[in-house]
């Protein structure tokens, strides 16, 4: 293996770890002259940061757009990547990217984004508590009893052990789903309390409590089965916007070769007349320099 491909793998071993989101690039299809090879890899991180090798100048702007596309949608895509009008066996369902400086050839990128299951915080040592835990890890969620630990959802099911305390500490957070797993009376005394400790209504209208699908009357392992469910249609209903606020994604047309680039990362600027234009190359942005009214006036009559 490569020492590139290493780096790939072993900086993806790490995002995941930390359970962090990236978009593997994989370079699947090359069609001669071109510098990348079948097998090349490169992984695309939230704010457009691009670590490997997936062909030329050329490519890279375009992998690294639909890199972040991928990472707010969740869903893989076939990246073609060639010259105008040579893009007659493209796939029907591969994205085309055209550009007038890339090489005679084409290479094609299978984009996988890779998305961390959430991180779910379970407080309390109930019977509800444990189930839920294993439930969660069941379903491929990482589970913890750390509040603090940048959860993407706390449930405290603690049954009146310190629910108020653990409770302060969840909406100290940023979770998105803050669930406290009691009766419609406890709940109100838990969230009276919060509100006598200064806690504004904003905050407090975070809670679910009951936390979980109403089943009637329960069994403790029931309860826990009836929040897992409300954690499942939650995190669907969310969607990626986590995600996709992480990757804020702009993009720009180059205006000289009509390539689509991201803004994120450290692509090719020019300031010119007070506006910032972007390109995919430094070879498109020395040309526009050279010749800038030349490219603006051929975008303005397009």
């Amino acid at each position: 293996m490569s020492t590139a491909r290493a780096d790939v793998f072993a900086e993806a071993s790490r995002l995941a770890a930390e359970g962090r989101p990236y978009a593997l690039a994989t370079v699947v299809r090359v069609v001669r002259p071109a510098s990348a090879r079948r097998g090349d890899r490169a992984l695309v991180t939230p704010d457009g940061a691009l670590l490997g090798w997936v062909g030329g100048a050329c490519s890279e702007p375009a992998v690294v757009r639909e890199a972040l596309r991928a990472l707010e949608d969740g869903e893989p895509r076939l990246l073609h990547v060639c010259r105008p009008g040579t893009g007659g066996d493209v796939p029907p369902d591969a994205v085309l990217a055209e550009s007038t400086c890339a090489s005679e050839g084409a290479v094609e990128v299978l984009i996988e984004p890779q998305l961390p299951e959430p991180l779910l915080a379970v407080v309390g040592e109930s019977p509800a508590a444990r189930t839920l835990a294993d439930l969660a890890r069941r379903v491929g969620w990482r589970v913890t009893n750390d509040v603090q630990a940048g959860a993407d959802a706390v449930v405290v099911a603690s049954m009146g052990r310190g629910d108020t305390e653990a409770m302060l500490a969840a909406l100290a957070t940023p979770a998105s789903y803050v669930g406290l797993v009691a009766s419609s009376k406890r709940g109100a005394g838990t969230i009276a309390a919060l509100r006598e400790q200064g806690l504004d209504e904003e905050r407090l209208a975070r809670i679910r409590c009951p936390a979980g699908l109403d089943l009637g009357p329960s069994t403790q392992e029931e309860i826990a089965v009836a929040v897992m469910a409300e954690l499942v249609a939650w995190r669907h209903s969310r969607g990626r916007d986590a995600t996709a606020a992480l990757a804020a994604r702009t993009e720009a047309i180059d205006p000289v070769c009509g390539m689509t680039v991201s803004t994120a990362g450290e692509p090719e600027t020019l300031v010119y007349a007070d506006v910032r234009y972007y390109f995919c190359c430094a070879g498109c942005r020395q040309r526009f320099e050279q010749e800038p009214t030349r490219y603006l006036t051929e975008v303005s009559s397009s």
